[in-house]
């Protein structure tokens, strides 16, 4: 187990670094007019290798990959099923990951959580399969390499006297 196991089923599921990463450069390039990509990658690929972020993103892929097998009790396979509003369990697994790199991440993952950009919006809107974790993780992975790349931003006042 490890970042390239959880690369892997990320592909699975319909995600890739470079739509994530893609959010993350939607999310910093205002604020920072030297950004690359390549930086927006390299800043996912990161915040994967932590441990803690692969496991939030299996225990929510398993939850989801349960839902649409349909072996999860009742009432959890119904809430799942309609992805109900008020289950808030999925936003709550994420917050693990966005609190990885401070406040600002909890902002931008509120945002994306709103704005659905991207791959976040196409998880959320498939109705073939259950992204009810996956979606959020995803926001959440997003919002925590952009608040990683915020915090490394050289060009950031600097209030120390």
């Amino acid at each position: 187990m490890g970042q390239e196991d959880i690369l892997q089923l990320l592909g699975r599921r319909g995600v890739t670094v470079a739509e994530v990463a893609e959010i993350v450069y939607k999310l910093q390039r205002p604020y920072n007019d030297l950004l690359q990509l390549e930086a927006c990658v390299e800043s996912v690929m990161s915040v994967l290798a932590k441990r803690e972020v692969q496991y939030s993103l299996y225990t929510g892929i398993a939850l989801d990959e349960l839902a649409e097998q349909k072996l999860l009790p009742q009432p959890l396979q119904s809430i799942m099923e309609v992805d109900e509003g008020l289950f808030g369990v999925d936003e709550t697994l994420a917050l693990g990951i966005v609190h990885v790199y401070g406040m600002i991440g909890l902002t931008s993952f509120g945002y994306l959580d709103k704005e659905k950009i991207g791959i976040i919006r196409t998880l959320n809107d498939d109705k073939t399969s259950i992204h009810v974790f996956l979606d959020d993780l995803v926001a959440a992975l997003a919002a925590a390499a952009s608040a990683r790349i915020a915090h490394q931003n050289e060009r950031a006042a600097n209030y120390s006297s």
